[in-house]
Parts: C-alpha cells; sequence; structure tokens
C-alpha cells in the first residue's frame, strides 16, 4: 500500500521569531503575537536603515520573509531579541536576498544626479553597440 507522510506547509506563517519587512523598509522579528491582526516587534539591527523600535504592529503593512530566529522566546526584551539577532545572521541573510538587492539598487538610483542618467545612457549605448558589432562579426564569418 502506498505510504502517505503528512507534513508541515513551506508557506511562511506568523510565528514567533519570524523577521517581517515593514512599510517603511526596516526590518523586525515578531516578538509576541497580541491577536489575529497585531504583533509586538523589535529589530535590533546593525544597519541602521533597517532599525525598528519595539512596539506594535498590523501585519496588513508588513510582510513576512523567509528568514526565522530559532528558539527565540515569546515576550523577550530587547537585549535577547539583538543577541538572537546576531547569532542568527539576520542582517547577513537579509543582505543576500534578491529583496534587498533590488531595494539597494532602487535607491541608488532614486539618488543619481541628472549627470549621472546622462552617464549611465552612454554607457548602455556603447554596450549596445560593441554587442552589436560582435554578433555582425559571427554572422559574417558563418
Amino acid at each position: 500500500m502506498a505510504e502517505l507522510n503528512i507534513g508541515a506547509t513551506a508557506w511562511r506563517r506568523v510565528e514567533v521569531g519570524r523577521v517581517l519587512k515593514l512599510e517603511s523598509g526596516s526590518l523586525a522579528a515578531i516578538v509576541e503575537i497580541i491577536d489575529h491582526k497585531r504583533a509586538l516587534v523589535d529589530g535590533p539591527s546593525s544597519n541602521e536603515k533597517l532599525v525598528t523600535p519595539r512596539g506594535e504592529v498590523s501585519f496588513a503593512n508588513t510582510l513576512l520573509t523567509p528568514i526565522v530566529i530559532d528558539k527565540l522566546p515569546r515576550g523577550a526584551r530587547t537585549g535577547t531579541v539583538k543577541k538572537a539577532w546576531e547569532a542568527a545572521g539576520v542582517d547577513a541573510k537579509w543582505a543576500a536576498t534578491n529583496w534587498a538587492k533590488k531595494q539597494e539598487k532602487q535607491e541608488k538610483r532614486q539618488a543619481l544626479t541628472d549627470f549621472d542618467r546622462f552617464k549611465v545612457m552612454r554607457l548602455k549605448k556603447q554596450r549596445r553597440f560593441e554587442e552589436r558589432k560582435a554578433l555582425a562579426k559571427i554572422k559574417s564569418s558563418a
């Protein structure tokens, strides 16, 4: 007869220790679940842009990340959360995600001046010219 294995789903679920991305762009870990719409969070990141002070947030204003701090006790104080955050390497894990890379790329583009955008356009045109020249050379030799 066939064997049936029942396991946990791979979906991200709300749990103590789950790292959230807030609307402001900062990160925070769930410390305590208040009710089905709110949680107490704390985000003691070493990156100034990602720091979140301890407080209450609505799940409607957050996104769940795949990062989880294992064995974080419920209602942990800020010092405990900070130690667990550093032990789990949350900042490094976040920086390695495509999400963080895309956010950083968007911030760089927003910070460009008019002249910087012009230089980027010229470089793109130059790259496109070189690619087409190489393609034409390959086509002519074939």
